[in-house]
């Protein structure tokens, strides 16, 4: 029997062990990535020269008036969340919405895509909201905002296509090359891995289905995927969620005043490697770093700026707009130290 307890308890500290390990790599696997990419990218830099940049040559009145856009659009998010809850008996309060979203954009700075968690939590924390339906609401949020980056895509496409073009043409970017590229095995060998991963998504899931709260938690997560056909008021929804990406690019675009090398490139030049860049930070880093970095001056390069001074534009701008992301995460920690809690 003691030997039974002993090997019982050596297999629960390894579970817990192979628990914190994985928690660990999925901390570390992000930022070594993003502090990789950004490490090859300015290792070299006369980091004397972007200080001078800076303190010297940038114009700091426009990147302050882009602060307030930053702001905005997570404001934005906040009001427009608050609104797909709704329709699933959730009526969180206004400025908890608001400092939720703030501190979820802070959160993902060191883990990133806890965000949508965290927000969740906050919500269930203070008001009472059932964390399962507002995880819902926060799909049905993603699920609009890549539908309306793809129109947008698709539009900016349609009106620069030449500079995409220059753009495959220069990073190698083919995709017959791509297809061609595979033998038969290859194909074979991909096949199977989906096949594969379709089966075992299919027993997981029947796996899954037998535990009451897992099936309560999925119940959930549907009720607020299926909630925007509910929302009362519709253009005030198409409202929020274009007001939204229009402070994010306000926020974005004002930033090539700052600079005499970005002042004259122009709105499309803007649109282009904002929705680059909006591309590019799908890869799991903080804030995207590293990725955004690499897409963006690649697309200003073949605007004609030269590699120096599109390095200094994307390191200086992702910096600031990211302090700014901290210290609006570090205000929403303390308002809601300060928030009466709701137990609805």
């Amino acid at each position: 029997m003691e030997i039974l307890c002993f090997l019982l308890a050596k297999s629960y500290l390894c579970r817990r062990k192979m628990k914190t390990g994985n928690v660990i790599l999925k901390i570390m696997m992000p930022l070594l990535l993003g502090a990789g990419i950004l490490y090859w990218m300015y290792r070299g830099e006369d980091w004397g020269t972007i200080r001078h940049v800076m303190t010297d040559e940038m114009d700091w009145t426009w990147m302050l008036l882009s602060f307030p856009f930053g702001i905005l659009a997570q404001m934005f998010r906040g009001w427009r969340w608050r609104q797909t809850l709704e329709p699933v008996g959730e009526r969180p309060r206004s400025s908890v919405s608001i400092h939720a979203v703030f501190l979820s954009y802070a959160a993902s700075l060191v883990v990133p895509r806890i965000g949508e968690f965290t927000r969740c939590g906050v919500l269930k924390r203070y008001d009472g909201v059932s964390f399962p339906k507002a995880l819902g609401t926060v799909v049905t949020e993603r699920a609009i905002d890549s539908l309306l980056v793809l129109g947008i895509t698709a539009t900016v496409l349609l009106v620069e296509m030449s500079t995409f073009g220059t753009f495959f043409r220069k990073t190698g970017t083919n995709l017959h090359d791509i297809l061609y590229g595979f033998s038969w095995a290859g194909y074979l060998v991909v096949l199977i891995c989906v096949a594969a991963m379709a089966v075992l998504l299919h027993f997981l899931l029947r796996k899954l289905s037998i535990y009451d709260k897992v099936k309560a938690t999925l119940s959930g997560i549907w009720q607020g995927v299926i909630s925007l056909k509910d929302v009362r008021n519709i253009p005030l929804f198409v409202v929020f969620t274009v007001a939204i990406w229009l402070s994010y690019f306000l926020h974005y675009y004002l930033t090539f005043f700052c600079f005499d090398f970005t002042a004259d490139l122009g709105l499309g030049c803007a649109l282009v490697t904002f929705i680059v860049g909006s591309i590019a930070v799908i890869v799991p880093t903080p804030n995207g770093a590293g990725p955004w970095h690499f897409a963006v001056k690649t697309m200003l390069i073949l605007y004609g700026v030269q590699e120096e001074h599109a390095l200094y534009f994307v390191l200086i701008v992702h910096t600031v707009q990211t302090m700014l992301v901290v210290a609006l995460g570090i205000y929403a920690w303390v308002a809601l130290s300060f928030t009466r809690v709701h137990s609805s």
